[in-house]
């Protein structure tokens, strides 16, 4: 009997410590905005790199904040490709 309430109340404060803090692993990193990131925060995204963020924040410049995060493929040298290879990382 002492086992099973044992059991139970180990059971409850894992539940609880799990419900309420969220699991310590996967957890999504905070998202990089296109329209204000520095070329740094771009150039950290896979497949982007350095020249890219360069040509990524010109274009923003230029022609004003993205309103789609499919605009990122007017940007000179990045495709469909490079763009799905992206999309889901971390960019809004």
């Amino acid at each position: 009997m002492m086992r099973c309430t044992l059991f139970w109340v180990a059971f409850a404060a894992l539940f609880f410590t799990f419900v309420f803090s969220g699991p310590l692993w996967g957890q999504e990193s905070e998202r990089i905005n296109i329209n204000t990131a520095s070329a740094k925060e771009l150039a950290e995204l896979q497949n982007v790199g350095p020249k890219y963020a360069v040509r990524i924040i010109e274009h923003r410049q230029k022609y004003g904040p993205f309103k789609l995060t499919e605009e990122v493929m007017d940007v000179p040298g990045i495709g469909l490709r490079t763009f799905a290879r992206i999309k889901d990382q971390k960019i809004l």
